[in-house]
């Protein structure tokens, strides 16, 4: 994968094929540390201490469709390149959390990518689940609260191109307001 979005992206649908209704990314940037952190989380299904094990392997899957299954061990060898590190956390019936972290200077650590398009493509598809994005720097602390969202717009649905076309640009400013830099990239 060429940038952290679309690892995000992987990992919400594995959260939505989890069926779960309430998915928090969180995106952070450390330059004390030089760490950028990646969190997901959601309250899907969760998986059982064997199942966790097989899915940092690229050979297992639970899809029936194909017999590899790349998205988390992609993600924690994209950690790894950077002299980052990867975590997941899962429960049956309790849902999951991963963890990543990437050095903000290291030449292997994938850009941000385009998290607005992201997240108003799973936004747009699934509007009944609960996203949360929240950015935090040093530079301050941004979050968008779909639920908070759709409390504001009453009948009107979250789906509607111009409310889409406004996430999209308000998560955009958020990124550009939190980490600097150009929009898909963080300023070190």
């Amino acid at each position: 994968m060429r940038d952290l979005s679309l690892h995000i992206l992987d990992m919400v649908q594995n959260s939505i094929t989890a069926q779960a209704t309430k998915i928090k990314i969180n995106i952070a940037i450390d330059s004390q540390r030089d760490y950028l952190l990646l969190n997901i989380s959601d309250n899907g299904a969760g998986m059982d201490s064997d199942i966790l094990i097989k899915a940092q392997d690229p050979f297992f899957t639970s899809r029936k469709t194909r017999k590899v299954g790349l998205g988390i061990p992609l993600l924690k060898e994209a950690a790894r390149k950077c002299n980052g590190n990867f975590n997941i956390i899962s429960e049956k019936n309790g849902g999951t959390k991963i963890y990543a972290a990437f050095s903000i200077n290291n030449i292997d650590r994938l850009p941000i990518g385009e998290i607005g398009e992201t997240l108003i493509a799973a936004i747009s598809s699934n509007p009944q689940i609960s996203f949360i994005l929240d950015l935090n720097s040093e530079k301050g602390f941004f979050r968008l609260d779909t639920d908070e969202v759709a409390k504001t717009l009453g009948d009107v649905s979250i789906t509607e191109f111009d409310i889409l076309i406004w996430l999209k640009e308000y998560i955009d400013e958020g990124i550009k307001n939190i980490f600097g830099g150009v929009l898909n990239e963080v300023d070190s």
